[in-house]
């Protein structure tokens, strides 16, 4: 994850959605287990959202409502998975 010494960047924002940090050489403390926790469940969601818009993709009975929310749901991943990525140093 990240060196010693180094801020980690936290799986959520803080207020006004301002990026939060860890500052800790302790990797298997509370924090760093949650913030594991929550990037392998945030991770989780977007291969579920991927599969799911693979079979609206194809479903001819999908409408635009199906592709509005399809569309904010995968937009919501990406910016998570996105931060999981920065966060462990893959820009």
């Amino acid at each position: 994850m990240t060196a010693p010494n180094e801020l980690r960047l936290l799986p959520w924002s803080g207020p006004e959605g301002k990026p939060c940090y860890l500052s800790t050489d302790a990797s298997g403390g509370y924090m760093s287990r949650l913030a594991d926790n929550i990037e392998a469940a945030q991770l989780g969601t977007a291969v579920e959202l991927l599969e799911e818009a693979s079979d609206t993709l194809v479903d001819q009975e999908a409408g635009p409502e199906d592709l509005r929310r399809l569309a904010k749901e995968l937009t919501g991943a990406l910016r998570d998975v996105l931060r999981v990525a920065t966060s462990r140093g893959h820009p």
